[in-house]
């Protein structure tokens, strides 16, 4: 978390790389969850309920091939504008950090 916070601070997000395919997990994320906010805080409940982890699961799953590790936890801030912290953070996986950063 710190290193990740350490390269946001230093480089701009529109010129960061996380993965290779960058664009397409844009690009599938803004198909599959047109209503989300990257200004706005997640609510971990959402994302955590019945209905969010189905939606999820079928967003993550298409990159099971294609992506290493997608499904390793990760740490994700709620809210793009605060940095890591107890209360602002959410345990994720790793397909799920991917998509809302890159969103972000």
């Amino acid at each position: 978390m710190e290193t990740y916070w350490n390269i946001l601070e230093k480089i701009p997000g529109s010129k960061l790389r996380l993965t290779k395919i960058d664009d397409e997990i844009y690009e599938h994320f803004k198909e599959d969850f047109p209503e989300w906010d990257p200004t706005a805080t997640i609510v971990e409940d959402e994302m955590k309920s019945k209905a969010g982890k189905e939606r999820w699961r079928n967003f993550i799953m298409k990159y099971d091939t294609r992506v290493e590790d997608y499904n390793f936890g990760a740490m994700v801030r709620a809210n793009a504008k605060t940095e890591y912290s107890q209360d602002g953070t959410i345990f994720a996986v790793r397909m799920q950090f991917y998509a809302i950063e890159i969103a972000r």
